[in-house]
């Protein structure tokens, strides 16, 4: 199995930016599709981005569509999400996720399809 930890969340104002980490250890990365999700207070966990094993595959939220942009590095065991224009509607905790996925292209938006998460790390935008 594979453990994951996030790294790099923050407070920062409307219109920063902040790039997230997700260290994976424990198998080999590149077997897993990955995902970010995220879940604001009093709301359900929701969808970000995901990356397919190769990284040849992304899909995002469109709520980030054009802001965010999700990536990998395979040698370094790391995935990341980049943020950008960040907005109040943001704020959540951040959570990266592991599908262990024999297909090489795929990247799904579905929660259930996620066999490993990390604790989460906490993102605020302020006004």
């Amino acid at each position: 199995q594979v453990q994951l930890v996030e790294s790099g969340g923050g407070l920062v104002q409307a219109g920063d930016s902040l790039r997230l980490s997700c260290a994976a250890s424990g198998d080999t990365f590149s077997r897993y599709a990955m995902g970010w999700f995220r879940q604001a207070p009093g709301k359900e966990r929701e969808f970000v981005a995901a990356i397919s094993r190769t990284g040849v595959t992304t899909n995002y939220a469109d709520s980030v569509k054009g802001r965010f942009a999700i990536s990998r590095d395979n040698a370094k065991n790391t995935l990341y999400l980049q943020m950008n224009s960040l907005k109040p509607e943001d704020t959540a905790v951040y959570y990266c996720a592991a599908d262990r996925q024999i297909l090489s292209f795929y990247a799904g938006a579905q929660s259930n399809h996620y066999d490993y998460w990390g604790q989460g790390t906490q993102v605020t935008v302020s006004l």
